[in-house]
């Protein structure tokens, strides 16, 4: 009779919530297997969003980035100006400091040329003594700072270091070598500051 009571209960239940049990059937999985039910915590999970706080904090922190990278690069403009600036000073300072030097050179060859002016018109041969002086000096103070004559007399034309303005027909020199120097050239170091112009022999005579 208990099991006749339950019966009746569970019918009763069925009618009061207005199913039946082809209807709880389909609503409920099968017990012996088949597809899984979806749990109802799962089902039930409501769809993460970010939200606009997250946004603003990711914009925020992407703004802090570039500021402080634009800071950096004016910082190294900055740096960069500044050693410019000092580079050129330096520059500067020693190209005056090189031009002291060279000009310290040639000092005693002005005060010769004071003491010769100061002479006045006295001997000749005291006076031509006085030139040569001041032409060696002159000299000397060139090849202090490495400028060299250039060789041209009785040397074979070159056209990188002579500038022939005429050709001579002569026998007293070898053809094709220098018979007169009309301007001495000169070289600093292994620079041509000047090419030697001169006449230059034709002849047969080998």
């Amino acid at each position: 009779m208990g099991k006749g009571n339950g019966k009746t209960v569970r019918k009763l239940d069925l009618q009061n919530l207005g199913l039946s049990r082809e209807d709880l059937e389909r609503e409920l999985p099968a017990a012996d297997g088949g597809e899984e039910a979806v749990p109802a915590s799962t089902a039930a999970r409501p769809v993460e969003v970010v939200g606009s706080g997250a946004v603003a904090s990711e914009t925020e922190r992407l703004e802090a980035e570039r500021d402080a990278l634009l800071d950096r690069l004016a910082r190294l403009q900055a740096e960069f100006d500044n050693a410019r600036k000092r580079a050129a000073r330096d520059q500067q300072e020693f190209r005056e400091f090189a031009a002291a030097e060279v000009i310290k050179n040639f000092l005693p060859t002005l005060d010769s040329f004071e003491r010769a002016l100061k002479a006045g018109s006295g001997d000749s041969t005291d006076f031509r003594n006085g030139v040569e002086l001041i032409y060696r000096q002159f000299q000397d103070a060139l090849q202090k700072i490495g400028v060299q004559p250039i060789l041209a007399m009785g040397q074979v034309f070159d056209p990188r270091v002579h500038e022939a303005v005429e050709m001579v027909d002569t026998t007293e020199v070898a053809d094709h070598h220098v018979f007169d120097e009309l301007q001495r050239g000169y070289k600093y170091k292994d620079r041509l500051l000047r090419p030697a112009m001169v006449r230059v022999a034709r002849n047969n005579r080998t």
